[in-house]
């Protein structure tokens, strides 16, 4: 069972510069919270308290101000400075302490996931006794993504890192479940010609030993990438048309912890006075009503 989570919360955010020069991408504004909230309510949504965020080095006061460690939210925070970013795997040696003997999520800091049929989708694989764990959602250019091909049992046959061709357009989303052994296989792998670990390197050692599987992600559910100014701003939308439609917060985690009985009345005001006066704030008044 997975029990902890990390969110790769570093990089450089170059495709997002200048914006990206002072504050870390993840603290900036995807509508009306930071965008970290959104990986974090993913990690809550499928019953994970423990959680390590990675940051690049010097911005740990940063996400304090936002995320203190000390919160209202009945969660674990802690947090790991990157110093160098050296791809995705990087993250299994960086939380090894963090990890120990445990299995782990891991989910990118910048990716936004959003359906009803989502936490049904998580639950259902957080039991995760041995293996790796993939969630596809299908897309239009595939050749941007990395791209899955599986068997009628949702097991990976083929990774392909943005290809030219393929006839799959599943989509390998930021969003990854492991058994404890990827720490010992993220140490054995070699750096890419870009000079860097790849994750996707890492999962085809997992579907050698026929130990990788796939979570489709279908019409009930959607998957954002948020790297680029433009995907950022088209997220932005998504999220503003939903929540003034409906009246209902997306990534909200107080909600999500007092709907998981992590949390209770209390600490809902606490959080209220934490953020002030402001539209946040009133829509947390309104779930302890």
């Amino acid at each position: 069972m997975i029990r902890k989570g990390i969110i790769l919360a570093g990089g450089m955010g170059s495709r997002m510069s200048p914006l990206t020069k002072a504050v870390n991408k993840q603290l900036l504004p995807l509508y009306d919270k930071p965008l970290i909230f959104y990986p974090i309510s993913v990690l809550m949504l499928a019953g994970i308290k423990k959680i390590l965020i990675i940051v690049n080095k010097g911005q740990l006061e940063q996400f304090n101000k936002v995320l203190p460690v000390k919160n209202n939210l009945g969660i674990s925070i802690e947090y790991k400075e990157q110093t160098k970013p050296e791809g995705l795997p990087q993250a299994f040696t960086i939380g090894e302490k963090f990890i120990g003997k445990d299995n782990v999520s891991l989910i990118l800091g910048d990716n936004f996931f959003y359906g009803q049929s989502l936490t049904r989708i998580l639950k259902k694989n957080i039991n995760l006794k041995s293996g790796a764990k993939i969630f596809t959602h299908p897309v239009k250019n595939p050749h941007q993504y990395g791209v899955a091909s599986l068997d009628k049992n949702k097991k990976v046959i083929k990774l392909v890192e943005k290809p030219k061709k393929t006839r799959s357009n599943l989509a390998v989303t930021g969003l990854y479940f492991f058994d404890n052994k990827v720490i010992k296989l993220t140490k054995k792998l070699k750096k890419s010609k870009r000079g860097e670990l790849e994750i996707i390197d890492l999962l085809n050692m997992y579907k050698r030993k026929n130990k990788l599987k796939a979570e489709h992600i279908g019409r009930g559910g959607s998957w954002l990438d948020t790297g680029s100014i433009k995907d950022f701003y088209n997220a932005g939308n998504f999220v503003s048309a939903i929540e003034n439609r409906q009246g209902l917060k997306i990534a909200c985690l107080e909600e999500i912890a007092l709907n998981n009985k992590w949390i209770n009345k209390e600490n809902i005001k606490n959080s209220i006075k934490f953020y002030g006066n402001c539209d946040y704030s009133k829509y947390l008044k309104s779930l302890i009503k």
